[in-house]
């Protein structure tokens, strides 16, 4: 099951939280900065299946994904969803976010 919480999309397998893709929203966009899937849920494919679901529910949302993750990065360039409006950050995006992260 996937989840959206205020600053993660967590996946969880047979009730224990498995991973998650976190972002910050800054206006109309989504920054998407990390992805971790814990280690023993590794190579089910489940870092895919929450990434692919944060994306889309951020684009149902009317938001531009802004994909700092290098992981959110690839999936959107090997995937070439139509439906997702993406880019890659700015340097000044860089700097607010390193600001923004404890």
């Amino acid at each position: 099951m996937i989840t959206r919480l205020p600053d993660r999309f967590e996946i969880t397998v047979d009730n224990h939280t498995a991973g998650h893709t976190a972002y910050l929203d800054r206006g109309g966009e989504r920054i998407f900065h990390h992805t971790e899937i814990g280690g023993e849920f590794g190579g089910r494919g489940l870092a895919g299946q929450v990434v692919e679901a944060a994306l889309k529910q951020t684009a149902e949302a009317g938001k531009t994904v802004v994909a700092v993750c290098p992981y959110v990065r690839k999936w959107l360039e090997k995937n070439n969803p139509e439906d997702i409006t993406w880019r890659k950050p700015t340097p000044e995006e860089l700097t607010w976010l390193k600001k923004e992260l404890p």
